[in-house]
């Protein structure tokens, strides 16, 4: 069974190479890679077509208007509303063509800002930790919120973009647990260099780039862990392998093509619903290797504060919405209960929103269902 690479571009067409010569050292069968480049209609496609056959490896790059045409012709238009324009969020894009073709078995998602640190097998270790089973690491804190950069806090003293800032300054505790093949449903690679970092946090580090003065180094990650039911982290796109079942629940929620022009947590709010959701079935998300090098371009820091700051106070409530929300073990209708306490419970209009269209999201799915889940 095959793995679909899902990519989100503008800039970087040499991402494939990266990530191809990483499998190349660790002998990665890259045969069983499928890249799925999303990029723009204002994008010269053929830079990374290009980069597809240098490579020898298969792959399909779509932009807006062939992403359009691909969803009516599949007779999906009804996801069309779902999937935002010219935005990060258009991995939903990617998640329906993993969920509709049954050659593929482990979804990827890597931003093009990033490449593999090349000691690890990203490819290979990301598909051990999806089979995982043996002894690990299980993390909770008292806040109900684990950092995941907590292994060498003392030092760099980071929180990653997403992290609410109200459960800051928590206790972290640990402890040995057991878990089978089968158990790990995501893996979550972090990052070294330029930390993934929300704005505010960039501006109180002093940066005025878009980057952060403090960078992380291989040397702060020690170990993988999971985070222990009924807690929340944060989850980010730009390093992540996941089972193709969890497509119902990882709608990407839409980000910069909405009303308010909110940014910047369509992976992060996604994450919160996917440990929830796996929660309630006894599942599990990995964290912490393989690694990534993050070479965040520089921009405008004063800009993404902009685009984040109408959703700070959402995200802030967001996982309290969800902490004392009780689930069956029926991924589906968890999903649309989720839906539901986002209409119901906030008077935040956004979040409103985004539960609207992760309702319309998983009925469209369910309606299509291709798979047999065994939820036990």
């Amino acid at each position: 069974m095959k793995s679909l690479v899902i990519v989100p571009s503008i800039r970087n067409s040499n991402v494939i190479s990266d990530y191809i010569k990483n499998a190349e050292i660790h002998n990665f069968n890259k045969n069983n890679l499928f890249f799925l480049i999303l990029t723009e209609d204002f994008v010269d496609k053929s830079l990374y077509k290009k980069k597809l056959m240098e490579n020898n490896v298969e792959g399909l790059v779509l932009n807006q208007s062939d992403r359009e045409k691909f969803l009516d012709d599949e007779g999906l238009s009804d996801f069309k509303d779902l999937i935002p324009r010219r935005s990060h969020a258009e991995t939903s894009f990617g998640l329906l063509y993993l969920w509709f073709n049954k050659e593929f078995e482990y979804g990827f998602m890597i931003d093009d800002d990033t490449e593999p640190e090349n000691q690890f097998d990203f490819f290979g270790d990301h598909i051990r930790n999806l089979n995982y089973s043996g002894d690990i690491l299980e993390v909770s804190s008292n806040k109900g919120l684990v950092n995941v950069l907590y292994q060498n806090f003392q030092r760099h003293g980071l929180y990653p973009r997403g992290y609410p800032y109200s459960k800051m300054g928590e206790v972290i505790s640990t402890r040995m647990i057991n878990i089978k093949e089968g158990d790990v449903w995501i893996s979550q690679g972090l990052w070294t260099n330029i930390p993934d970092l929300d704005a505010i946090r960039i501006l109180m580090d002093g940066d005025l780039n878009g980057q952060a003065k403090t960078r992380l180094f291989i040397s702060d990650f020690n170990k993988n862990f999971v985070v222990a039911k009924n807690n929340f982290l944060t989850v980010s796109s730009m390093n992540l392998a996941f089972r193709k079942e969890v497509v119902p629940f990882f709608y990407q929620f839409p980000m910069d093509d909405n009303p308010w022009k909110i940014g910047r947590f369509d992976d992060i709010w996604s994450g919160v619903v996917a440990k929830k959701i796996l929660d309630s079935i006894g599942k599990y998300i990995i964290t912490g290797f393989p690694l990534c090098r993050h070479n965040k371009a520089p921009r405008n820091t004063f800009k993404d504060i902009n685009a984040e700051a109408p959703g700070y106070e959402a995200n802030e409530i967001i996982s309290d919405l969800l902490m004392n929300l009780r689930l069956n073990n029926n991924i589906f209708e968890s999903t649309l209960k989720i839906a539901e306490t986002f209409q119901q419970s906030s008077q935040i209009e956004f979040i409103h929103y985004c539960g609207k269209k992760l309702q319309k999201w998983v009925n469209s799915i369910y309606e299509r269902e291709r798979i047999t889940y065994d939820n036990r």
